[in-house]
Parts: C-alpha cells; sequence; structure tokens
C-alpha cells in the first residue's frame, strides 16, 4: 500500500513570478519619486517630522531616505544605496537613486515583453563596462588643464542645489581653503585629504556669510575652571577616556572599619588615589588635560595649582582626530599590563598652541598645530534647522572637492555626461546581434531620466531641452569638427544648452563611476528577485494576543 504524504507547506504567505517584480518595481519607484523633486540646481526642499516631532529640512538625497522609515525590503536597497553613495562620493545620492529606479522600471518592462531577466542582467552589466569605459576615455578631463578655480567651481556645482546655494561663491571658498589645509601625504606619495580632520561646528546668530575658517581644531567645549591659563603655548596633551573624580568604593562594598580613625583614613587615601594619578600625569609633562568625562571640584584644585588647562565632556571622536594630528593617543586606564598605574610621556600629543577663544557667542578651545593637519569651519545661521542643513551641504561639498583633488579628473554637469552615454549606447546596441541589445537601448533611454528631471524642476519644457541636448551630444559624436558639443549640458536659469565645461559646472568624473556602477548594481540585485516568501511571526507560548 502506498502512502501518499501530505504537501509541505509554508506557514506565510508566497508571491511568486511577475507579480513580485512588479510589486518591487513599484516600491522603488515610490522612493524615487519622494526624492525627484529634490533633484537639481532648483530642487525643492523636504520636510520631515519624526514619531516624536524632531523637524530635519533638507534636500539631500540619503538624509531624506536615512529618515524615512521604509518597510518594503526592495525599497531598503534603494535606501542602502543612497546611504553608500554619501559614504563612498558623498554627493549624487538623489542621482544614483534616479537612475536606479528608473533602469529597474524599464528593465521589468522588458520581461513583461517575454525577455528572460537573464538576458537583461547581462545587457544591464555591459551598458554599465561601456558606459565607465566612455566616461574615463572620452568625457574625463584632468584638472591640470583647466583655469585655477575648477575646484571652487566644483564646489559650487555641488552646492548649487543646497540652502547655501545663494552664497556659493563664498561657502565654496571656505570648502576649498578647508580641504587643502589638511593635505596629507601616505607612504607611496599620494596626497589624501580626509574630510573628518575638518571640524564643523555650529552657532546660532549672525547671518550664514559670517561663518569662518578657524586654523586648527576648534572644540566646542570651553576650560574646566576660570582660574586656570586660557592660553599655553608649546602645549603637551594628555588625551583621556576616564573619570577625574574622587575615587569611590564600588557599589556592595560594606565597610566595617572598627574606629572612626580608621574610616578617616581610608577616606584620606580614597582622595590620594586620584591625587597621585594627577600628580602622574603633570609630572609627565602634560599642560592640557583633554577628558571625555568629568573632572570633579577636588581634581580642578590640582591642574590650577599646576598652572595646567583641563578640559572635560569633550566629544570622544574629537579627542581621537587631535590625537592623531598631535601625535597623541587617547587613554582608557593608567593600568599597564603589570597591573600598576603609570603614564608614559609618550602618550602625550604637541602643537604649537591651545588657546581659549571667543568665536561668536561662544567660547571654545582651539588646538592650533604647526603641521596644519586640522582647519574648522565655524557656521553661523538663524536656526538650528537651517544650521543642520549647512553642515550636510558643506560636508558634500568638502567630499566633492576632496574627490576632485585625488582623482584629479572631472565631467561637465547639468546632464552633460548623461546625455552622450546615451546617444553612445544606443549606437553601442545596434552593434551587438543578441537579445542584450534591448536591455542596452533601455539603458541608454533611462540615462535621460537625469537631464529630463533637471529641467522639469526647473520649470522648463524638459522634451525640447533633452531633444536639443541629443542632438549636440549626438554631432559631437558624429562630426569630429565639434568635439566641443561632447560638454554640451544644461543652463537651468536661462533653459538653454551650454558648453558646460566653460560655464564651470563641474563634477568629480569618479562621482559618475560609482553612481553608474552603484545603480546598475541596486537594479540587477532587485531583478533578480523572483520569489517573495512573508513568514508568519511565530506566536509566543502563555501569550495569546500575539
Amino acid at each position: 500500500m502506498v502512502v501518499l504524504s501530505k504537501a509541505l507547506s509554508i506557514d506565510g504567505e508566497r508571491h511568486t513570478g511577475q507579480d513580485v517584480r512588479t510589486q518591487n518595481v513599484t516600491a522603488v519607484v515610490a522612493i524615487a519619486n519622494v526624492v525627484k523633486t529634490s533633484f537639481g540646481p532648483v530642487g525643492l526642499d523636504k520636510m520631515l517630522v519624526d514619531s516624536i516631532g524632531d523637524v530635519t529640512i533638507t534636500n539631500d538625497g540619503a538624509t531624506i531616505l536615512k529618515l524615512l522609515e521604509v518597510e518594503h525590503p526592495a525599497a531598503k536597497v534603494l535606501v542602502q544605496l543612497a546611504d553608500l553613495q554619501d559614504q563612498e562620493v558623498g554627493d549624487g545620492t538623489t542621482s544614483v537613486v534616479l537612475l536606479a529606479a528608473e533602469i529597474l522600471k524599464r528593465a521589468n518592462e522588458l520581461v513583461n515583453r517575454k525577455i528572460h531577466p537573464t538576458s537583461i542582467i547581462n545587457g544591464l552589466r555591459i551598458a554599465s563596462k561601456e558606459a565607465i569605459k566612455y566616461i574615463t576615455d572620452n568625457l574625463a578631463v584632468k584638472v591640470d588643464t583647466l583655469p585655477k578655480d575648477t575646484l571652487i567651481n566644483v564646489a559650487k556645482t555641488s552646492m548649487s542645489s543646497k540652502i547655501i546655494g545663494g552664497e556659493s561663491e563664498f561657502f565654496s571658498k571656505l570648502a576649498v581653503d578647508a580641504i587643502l589645509r589638511v593635505k596629507t601625504t601616505n607612504s607611496k606619495g599620494e596626497s589624501k585629504y580626509p574630510v573628518k580632520a575638518i571640524n564643523i561646528l555650529k552657532s546660532h546668530g549672525k547671518s550664514a556669510r559670517e561663518s569662518v575658517l578657524v586654523e586648527g581644531y576648534a572644540l566646542n567645549c570651553t576650560i574646566a575652571s576660570q582660574q586656570m591659563p586660557k592660553r599655553i603655548t608649546g602645549a603637551k596633551i594628555a588625551f583621556l577616556d576616564f573619570n577625574l573624580n574622587k575615587q569611590k568604593m564600588a557599589m556592595g562594598v560594606v565597610l566595617n572599619p572598627g574606629d572612626t580613625a580608621k574610616l578617616e583614613g581610608i577616606r584620606d587615601r580614597e582622595a590620594d588615589i586620584i591625587k597621585e594619578r594627577i600628580q602622574m600625569i603633570l609630572k609627565a609633562g602634560a599642560n592640557v588635560i583633554l577628558t571625555t568625562k568629568g573632572i570633579d571640584a577636588l581634581c580642578l584644585k590640582y591642574f590650577v595649582e599646576a598652572g595646567a588647562m583641563a578640559v572635560r565632556r569633550c566629544k570622544k571622536e574629537d579627542l581621537k582626530r587631535i590625537a592623531k594630528a598631535t601625535g597623541g593617543s587617547v587613554l582608557l586606564t593608567l593600568a599597564n599590563l603589570e597591573g600598576d598605574e603609570s603614564f608614559d610621556a609618550s602618550n602625550l600629543g604637541t602643537c604649537e598652541e591651545v588657546v581659549e577663544e571667543r568665536i561668536a557667542d561662544d567660547e571654545c578651545i582651539l588646538i592650533k598645530t604647526d603641521n596644519k593637519k586640522s582647519s574648522s569651519i565655524i557656521l553661523r545661521g538663524a536656526n538650528s534647522v537651517m544650521l543642520d542643513e549647512m553642515e550636510r551641504s558643506m560636508h558634500d561639498a568638502l567630499s566633492i572637492v576632496k574627490r576632485t583633488l585625488e582623482s584629479n579628473t572631472v565631467v561637465a554637469g547639468g546632464g552633460a555626461v548623461e546625455a552622450s552615454l546615451s546617444i553612445y549606447l544606443e549606437n553601442c546596441a545596434t552593434t551587438l546581434g543578441s537579445r542584450e541589445q534591448l536591455a542596452i537601448a533601455e539603458y541608454a533611454e533611462a540615462m535621460l531620466v537625469i537631464p529630463k528631471t533637471l529641467a522639469v524642476n526647473a520649470a522648463k519644457d524638459a522634451t525640447d531641452l533633452v531633444a536639443k541636448l541629443r542632438a549636440h551630444h549626438n554631432a559631437a559624436q558624429t562630426d569630429a569638427t565639434k568635439k566641443q558639443y561632447a560638454y554640451a549640458g544644461l543652463d537651468l536659469v536661462n533653459g538653454k544648452v551650454r558648453n558646460n565645461l566653460e560655464a564651470g559646472v563641474l563634477e568629480p568624473a569618479m562621482s559618475k563611476v560609482k553612481m553608474i556602477k552603484f545603480a546598475t548594481e541596486a537594479a540587477i540585485t532587485i531583478l533578480r528577485i523572483d520569489e517573495l516568501v512573508t513568514l508568519n511571526p511565530k506566536e509566543e507560548p502563555g501569550h495569546p494576543e500575539h
């Protein structure tokens, strides 16, 4: 007798095939539509209010997507994509999301026309490789061959869509000066520009134009006691990540000394332990002490007597940065490997001056190093919402200038690269005699989402402008006498097509290359999905309401 086993079932829902793809594409396009209107030099801002009522006003793609609590798994891929672009390049987060969503939308239409996803994926990969190769070979321009204000123009292009776009001349100079100050050279002789070495402080009041660049690392702290010196030259800095408070017995320890004299002795010893630690630090030559924790009144007395400057409640990341710039190290404890307490002078950082200065309405500590490896920007503005957005804009501009300096190549902005690639890939597609041709043709079409969105957001006739732009790029690729048309991009103020290389609308080539790579990878990741299994939550025993 044959017993038929009961069919295996899943405790959940299972969607397969085209339903899943359509669902994923709908979710991704919905996410892209959120950031679409914030794209470009005349993009609009978004106001996001979270569950506790905190307000954020921004048009930075990565920030908007981070603050949206996205539930759909495919849409989450896009949020991570924007975050990746932000970490790798620092700008171009909105364009990478728009491009990924458009590629996916068009790929889904091909699947509906009964073309296998694998053929489409192969086509997308070929298109992405060809596009990157074309950018590096034909569209990228070396910075050395351009005028001196190239860096300022790159920063201006990045800021054009931000809140400080109206003052982009002033802020781009600030960004370029700040990044050039932190130049370091690694062991291979390559120049590096760490954006994290630039500390951005925000101070309420005055207008945005009264923001300043300060030489040295500015700390948003004050000295712990007014009797301490406010300026120390030839500073030797100790970096501590522990409390400088009177030693206390651990919780739960019960003392039974028998007589009061012994109790007094214990109390005195508690005070002596911290005194010995402080003497140890001062004996090693430290005259500036920075700690992430607190310093109590008893300990302050010793520092005041020694004529040292002590600063409490510093941020740990600030401490690490200063330690790196001054050659010191952050200590978590004074205990050494043997279990004894000691403080080695090699842990001290040295700099030419530490001074407390009044900048704007607040005092802050400035650490000035002779090797000029750090700088700080103090932003001024009307309110915290504006200052937060200014900080995000400055971070994007600094990252873009850093990428330009490190890669030494730029491309024309304003949709020039995308329009050029669209024409090039269209021609490329016709040379292939396989199914991939269709995917490459759709990829070429998807590229136009960038100039189209730019034109729409600028309240211009997108169809007309994009047609003119394509005509310019077609001429550049077919007529040897019109090579300069390869840099044709949109002038969104006047609604014309112009040479954006001459107009100074520039972006680092690396930003475009990464954008194409990441957008294609994200689209392929989502396109590969053909089944969605949603498991039902398990009931916890004893909790029927679950």
